[in-house]
This record gives C-alpha cells, sequence and structure tokens, in this order.
C-alpha cells in the first residue's frame, strides 16, 4: 500500500552535461583546424602534378558532355573560393583554378559542374537544400540577435530562446542536407573525369583524395552546428 505521507519523486528528463557539449565542440574547433590545414596541403600537393587541360577547360567539356550549354564558366579573386550560383548560372572558379593545369584544378572545376548537373538532372537533396535556401538565409540574418536576447532575457521571456533555437535548427538541418549534395558532386566529378580520360589511374586517387578533405569541412561544420544546438538546448531546458 503507498504511503500518504510519502512525497512524490517526479523524473526530470536528462540533458547532456553542458561540459560534454563543450568537449564537443573543442573537439569540432580543433578539427576544423586540422582540416583546413590538410586540406590546404593536400590542394597545394596536387596542384603540383600536371594536367594538360585547365580548370576551365574541364569545366567546359564537363558541362558540354552532359548537355548543359547555358552556364557560365567565369574567374573569381580569392583561393578555393569556387562555388556554383544557380541564380546566376555561373560557375565561379578561383584563378588558381581556371588557369591551373593540374589535378587540383581539374578535381575542383569538376566538383561545382557536379552541382550544375544536380540541378540539371532534379536531384532531390539538391532540391531540398534550394528550397530551405530563403528560409535558412532570412534565418542567419537574425538568429544570433535572437539566441543572444533569449540567453539575457531567460528568466523574463524564456519563450525568445526557444524560438532563436528554433531557427538555429534549421540551419543545422540545412548543414546536414549540404553533406549528401556534396559527396554526391564529388562522386560525380570523379566519375566523370575518370570516364573523359582527365585523370589516369595515377592521379585518379589524387583527386578523389582532394575533394575528400574537401568534404570533410563540411562534416566538421555540420557537427558543430549541431553541437552548438545542442548547448541552447540544454541552457533552456534546465531554465524548465
Amino acid at each position: 500500500m503507498t504511503n500518504p505521507h510519502k512525497k512524490c519523486k517526479f523524473v526530470k528528463m536528462n540533458v547532456m552535461p553542458v561540459s560534454l557539449i563543450w568537449i564537443i565542440m573543442i573537439a569540432v574547433m580543433l578539427g576544423s583546424l586540422l582540416v583546413q590545414n590538410m586540406l590546404q596541403r593536400r590542394f597545394s600537393k596536387y596542384s603540383q602534378v600536371p594536367l594538360g587541360l585547365t580548370g576551365a577547360e574541364v569545366a567546359s567539356r564537363m558541362l558540354a558532355a552532359h548537355g548543359i550549354r547555358d552556364v557560365n564558366i567565369v574567374s573569381i579573386p580569392g583561393k578555393l573560393t569556387d562555388h556554383y550560383d544557380p541564380t546566376t548560372r555561373t560557375v565561379n572558379l578561383s584563378e588558381e583554378v581556371y588557369f591551373g593545369r593540374s589535378v587540383a584544378a581539374a578535381a575542383v572545376a569538376a566538383h561545382e559542374c557536379g552541382h550544375v548537373v544536380q540541378h540539371a538532372t532534379g536531384y532531390a537533396w539538391i532540391r531540398m537544400r534550394s528550397a530551405l535556401v530563403p528560409v535558412v538565409s532570412f534565418s542567419n540574418n537574425i538568429v544570433s540577435w535572437v539566441l543572444l536576447a533569449g540567453v539575457l532575457l531567460i528568466n523574463i521571456f524564456p519563450s525568445l530562446l526557444w524560438i532563436g533555437i528554433g531557427l538555429f535548427a534549421l540551419t543545422t538541418l540545412f548543414s546536414f542536407i549540404t553533406l549528401p549534395v556534396e559527396i554526391n558532386a564529388s562522386a560525380r566529378a570523379v566519375k566523370w573525369l575518370e570516364s573523359a580520360g582527365v585523370v589516369s589511374y595515377e592521379t585518379r586517387p589524387m583527386a578523389t583524395d582532394a575533394l575528400r578533405w574537401a568534404a570533410y569541412t563540411y562534416v566538421i561544420a555540420a557537427i558543430g552546428s549541431l553541437a552548438t544546438l545542442l548547448y541552447y538546448i540544454s541552457l533552456g531546458s534546465r531554465r524548465n
């Protein structure tokens, strides 16, 4: 029989300890530095391995091979600033990649063209990512301020922190959706480079390695975003 004088004990939902989250975040910071360093070293190393085509020529041939003729290939300043802009339909290659005749230049150029092919073929993950771009862009503009206000006003307006957490969760989701997009673009790039005879049996692993380290930057970013999200969720949960 239950003792009526015995106090009821409520089970509190466990929240990941903040100390563990901080350890993860520090590990992510160190991992990010390591990956960036290795990426720079790999790019410099494979930039010394010559190929007959420039990055711009590789991009032009890959797009033509997929029947894509309405995308411009342009040179932009900076290092490793390469990207595809679907709004202007331009493959933007850094000068080192655009004019470079190396395995690294070919790999990067083909990777960016991989994104063009994704859009042209309606790749599911790129469609999902593109649909989130406007929402994530809006979220990125205000999320830092909302989270800061939520932390400062947590005892007065605790719901504000959760609004900020919801906005930040969108950016975290975006980071994870980006992973299959980048991995798939690299796979398309290496496959085409090999089938077109741009890389050989000896140079194919080099192109794969360069793109692998580039993909690791997105993995680290996604893990870091998740760790930060868990930190804010822990703050909100302890307040509740």
